[in-house]
């Protein structure tokens, strides 16, 4: 399940989580929520973390279940659970894709199959990298300003200055670092790791699509 691609992955969750916005079954969300969390557990992904994915929808999927059960009209009891099971399914199917998948591989993977512009894989991945170092010159700011006698707090204007001019010398250093080591941007690129579709991920996702279209299609029929 690991090798499944990134880019096919991304492309279907989203495609799946746009189907799920305009469909008001049950029983689709609850068969979502089932496969992201067999998939979750088949990647290992920790307990600790699939406690957090039942517990952090908890609040807004009982807020629109409690809008609707007592301010709905129609089948307001069947619209509330459908709303209650939506916001899971979009948590764990959207899990399966944010938790087994980082940044890196999905830019990549992008790159290989959707032939996105290098230079703007390479500027998302370099920004990335970059929120760490941020983060920690925040603190070195704050406590320089501490040894003055001057407190900083989060909406400070002397943070975000300091930091986007600290973040605009470390972009220049970046790209002349790319250009030194022989990166072009209209020069064709190797790869180290290769993301290429298999024919497994092709059909698993054709399997999953054509099961949750049943599951539509077949309740309308």
């Amino acid at each position: 399940m690991k090798a499944i691609n990134p880019s096919l992955k991304f492309v279907f969750v989203m495609l799946i989580s746009l189907e799920i916005s305009f469909t008001n079954i049950i029983t689709v969300n609850i068969y979502l929520i089932i496969l992201g969390g067999i998939y979750l557990l088949m990647n290992r992904v920790s307990y600790k973390k699939l406690l957090w994915l039942l517990l952090m929808p908890l609040i807004p999927a009982f807020g629109s279940w409690m809008s609707f059960y007592f301010n709905g009209t129609g089948n307001y009891i069947h619209t509330a659970w459908v709303l209650f099971t939506r916001v899971y399914a979009y948590v764990w199917f959207g899990a399966a894709l944010t938790l087994t998948t980082d940044a890196s591989q999905l830019l990549a993977s992008f790159e290989q199959n959707f032939h996105m512009p290098t230079k703007f894989v390479y500027g998302i991945l370099g920004a990335f990298n970059f929120v760490p170092r941020i983060l920690d010159t925040i603190k070195q700011v704050k406590i320089a300003a501490l040894m003055r006698g001057e407190t900083l707090h989060a909406w400070s204007p002397q943070i975000f200055f300091k930091a986007v001019l600290i973040s605009l010398r470390w972009s220049d250093n970046l790209a002349q670092a790319m250009e030194s080591h022989g990166f072009s941007e209209k020069t064709v690129r190797t790869h180290y790791k290769k993301y290429p579709v298999s024919l497994t991920s092709i059909l698993l996702a054709l399997f999953i699509f054509a099961t949750i279209q049943f599951f539509i299609f077949g309740r309308f029929a």
